[in-house]
């Protein structure tokens, strides 16, 4: 069952909770890091290719995290959105120290 949320700010500790597995948040890192890199490499090029590259480094790094290390269902399926936003808010949180990775 979905639960639902008023705000992102009430989303979001659900979230952080969706990623206690210390593999996933770091495959979260690598795999949103990747989709700045393809979707920088797409601007520079011209070539859009890169922007489903992005798609991809950025959503199958997240979900191998979470389908065989911390073994639940990734946000995205319920809540596109706020996990869309939840992904560079928490990208923002382990760069800057607030969240381990």
């Amino acid at each position: 069952m979905s639960r639902s949320f008023a705000s992102f700010r009430e989303f979001y500790p659900f979230y952080l909770g969706e990623h206690s597995n210390t593999v996933c948040r770091r495959l979260h890192y690598l795999g949103s890091s990747l989709a700045l890199v393809c979707l920088a490499t797409a601007v520079v090029t011209g070539n859009a290719w890169w922007a489903l590259g992005a798609l991809f480094c950025g959503y199958g790094f997240a979900w191998v995290g979470h389908f065989f290390f911390e073994k639940n269902r990734p946000a995205t399926f319920s809540h596109p959105l706020y996990s869309f936003a939840g992904d560079w808010v928490m990208l923002r949180d382990m760069l800057i120290g607030r969240i381990r990775f």
